[in-house]
Parts: C-alpha cells; sequence; structure tokens
C-alpha cells in the first residue's frame, strides 16, 4: 500500500491535533490546582504577617520591620530558615510514623480548599456533598498529629498527640451539626448552593442572622479543631514544651506551621461560606454574575469582585481569631472536655431540632 504526501500530511495534522488535545487537557486540570495552591500560599504569608503585626500592635512593641516593606517578607525569611534547618529523627523512634505525620496534616486540609467557592463559578470542584467533604477530610488532620506524637518516641509529644485526638473528637460533633443545620436551612450540602441561598435577600439573608445559636457554636468549635488559644492544649509550652512537635525540626517542623495557618485559613473561609453569605453582596436580589453578565470582559471583573467580597469576609474573622489569641487564657484540659461534651453538644442537638421544626412547619 503506499501512501501519498498528501495522506502523509493529514496523517501528520491529526497526530498533532490529539497531542495538542492532550497537552490541553492537563494544563486544563494542572491551571486551576497551581492557581490554587498559588492562592492558598499567598494568603498563609498574609495571616503570618497579620499575627504578626497585631501581636506586636497589642503587645505595645515593634513588629518585624527588616525583611522587606514593612516585614512583609518575615514569612518567607522564616520558611527559608526552616528549610536550611537539619532534618533530624528520633533514634528509638518509629521513623515511618515520625515521617508521615505531618504530611497527613498538610495534605488532609488542604483537599478541603477544592469545595470552597472564592466566587461564582470560581471553585475547584461544586460536589453536592461539599461542606460533608470537608468534615470528612479535615477529621484525618488529628490522625497525622497522633501519629507524629506516637512515632516521636516522647512522653510530651505522646501527650500532645491524644490531646490533639481527643480534642478534634469533642468538637467536631458539634460543628457537623451546625453544619446540618446549615444544609437543612439550605436544602441542599453544596456550598456554592448555601451561598446563593443566603444571596436572595442580602445582607439580611445571611445564616448569621437565622442561625446565631448554631454561628456562635461553629466559631467556638473551629477555634478548637484549628488549637488556636483558648484551645491550644496540644501545644502547650509551660506543660508539654512544644507537644507533638518537640521532636520536630527542619522542614517537618514547618510543615505542621503551616498546617495550622492552612487550618485556620479554611475554617474562616467556610465561616464566610456558610455563615456571611460567601462572594454575595449585602443588597437584596443583587447577584454578582446577574450584575456583570453583559460580556466576558465584565464577567472576569464579576469574578474578581467576589473574589474580593469573600476574602474581605474571611480576614475579618482572621482578625477576631488573632485578637483572641492574645485576650483569653488558656483553658485546662477538663475544661476544654466539659465545654465540648457538656455544652455544646447539647446545645448544637438542641439547635439542629429548632431548625427541623422550623423547616417542617414552612413546608
Amino acid at each position: 500500500m503506499i501512501i501519498n504526501t498528501t495522506e502523509l500530511e493529514a496523517i501528520n495534522s491529526f497526530s498533532r491535533v490529539g497531542y495538542l488535545k492532550e497537552v490541553y487537557g492537563i494544563i486544563w486540570v494542572l491551571g486551576p490546582i497551581l492557581t490554587l495552591v498559588l492562592g492558598i500560599t499567598l494568603g498563609v504569608l498574609v495571616i503570618v504577617w497579620l499575627e504578626r503585626e497585631i501581636s506586636a500592635r497589642i503587645q505595645q512593641r515593634i513588629g518585624p520591620e527588616y525583611t522587606g516593606p514593612w516585614g512583609l517578607l518575615q514569612a518567607l525569611a522564616d520558611g527559608t530558615k526552616l528549610l536550611l534547618k537539619e532534618n533530624l529523627r528520633p533514634s528509638r523512634g518509629d521513623t515511618h510514623l515520625f515521617s508521615i505525620g505531618p504530611s497527613i496534616a498538610v495534605i488532609s486540609i488542604l483537599l478541603s480548599y477544592s469545595v470552597i467557592p472564592f466566587s461564582y463559578r470560581f471553585i475547584l470542584s461544586d460536589l453536592s456533598i461539599g461542606v460533608f467533604l470537608w468534615i470528612s477530610i479535615s477529621s484525618l488532620a488529628p490522625v497525622g498529629l497522633l501519629m507524629a506524637g506516637y512515632g516521636s518516641n516522647n512522653k510530651y509529644s505522646f501527650l500532645g498527640g491524644l490531646r490533639a485526638a481527643a480534642q478534634s473528637i469533642s468538637y467536631e460533633i458539634p460543628l457537623t451539626l451546625c453544619v446540618l443545620s446549615i444544609s437543612l436551612l439550605s436544602n441542599s450540602s453544596s456550598t456554592v448552593d448555601i451561598v446563593e441561598a443566603q444571596a436572595k435577600y442580602g445582607f439580611w439573608g445571611w445564616n448569621l442572622w437565622r442561625q446565631p445559636i448554631g454561628f456562635i457554636i461553629f466559631l467556638i468549635s473551629s477555634l478548637a479543631e484549628c488549637e488556636r488559644l483558648p484551645f491550644d492544649l496540644p501545644e502547650a509550652e509551660e506543660e508539654l514544651v512544644a507537644g507533638y512537635q518537640t521532636e520536630y525540626s527542619g522542614i517537618k517542623f514547618g510543615l505542621f506551621y503551616v498546617a495550622s495557618y492552612l487550618n485556620l485559613l479554611i475554617s474562616s473561609l467556610f465561616v464566610t461560606v456558610l455563615y456571611l453569605g460567601g462572594w454575595s453582596f449585602s443588597i437584596p436580589y443583587i447577584f454578582v454574575p446577574e450584575l456583570f453578565a453583559l460580556n466576558k470582559r465584565s464577567q472576569v471583573f464579576g469574578i474578581l469582585i467576589g473574589i474580593f467580597i469573600t476574602l474581605a469576609k474571611t480576614y475579618l474573622f482572621l482578625f477576631s481569631s488573632i485578637v483572641t489569641r492574645w485576650t483569653l487564657p488558656r483553658l485546662r484540659m477538663d475544661q476544654l472536655l466539659n465545654l465540648g461534651w457538656k455544652f455544646l453538644l447539647p446545645v448544637s442537638l438542641g439547635n439542629l431540632l429548632l431548625t427541623t421544626s422550623f423547616q417542617l412547619f414552612s413546608l
């Protein structure tokens, strides 16, 4: 069989088209993921800088000022220092658990960002079980902390890991019940649907006003899940040296450091999405996509406006979390468990019962 030049060129062109489709498919998958990772990294750097500056102002001292303008590059300097430090391992510890623990803590939190709608149609994966996927994945993070504490072969590390597991179990249940109440109000578990349900009535349609009890419980539980003061018992310096982080150094210690801020950022984003209307405006019946649906350029501008609104609400909650750190004293372990099991759990169950009754009577 003889193939002429025209047929050979056609075959080559088809092969090029197939190759370009494969490349385009890879870019289509990796592009949003890399964009999200870059945005998360910048968000964490901003949080670190804000915490240092706000802490300095509260303590009436000068914060970081030498690394870049206004100390903006201090977080990068800290990260570089940790990268260059020696990575030590305990000689009698379980090296596999010791190495895997930080990775599990970081990866489980990073996966939760896939269901966050930063703006209209600006979400990595709009799943019908979005909020419950976050709860199920984030509950794996304490497993990494427990593995780190056990693998360190250190009594302080092990106690810190046990405290992290007990604290997570105690506050995960009230948190889940609050999310379930929001899902009942919105008739959906999708994060996009929850935001759109609040956008119909503007500022007064936020779940903050329809679920004030749930909002307070969610606030307390999210602080406990992030192990922020007054709930930082797993790494209490006065009692456990550094908790489950005691034996860590170098990049592994840096992973735990990053994981704590990633967890704080994801919790603040979910407060914005579930209770503060997400990317929507505060004016009733004005919806970002409808306002900027004239052409493609207007749609891009609308997405950017939505991202700005989401981040503004998120960093407002972050500010309150940072201020709380320097306002309230640390709880004892018995006080922490009593608050979770004897107060927040019954109140969250009652809130869920009230929400269910309201939904039944409104049918």
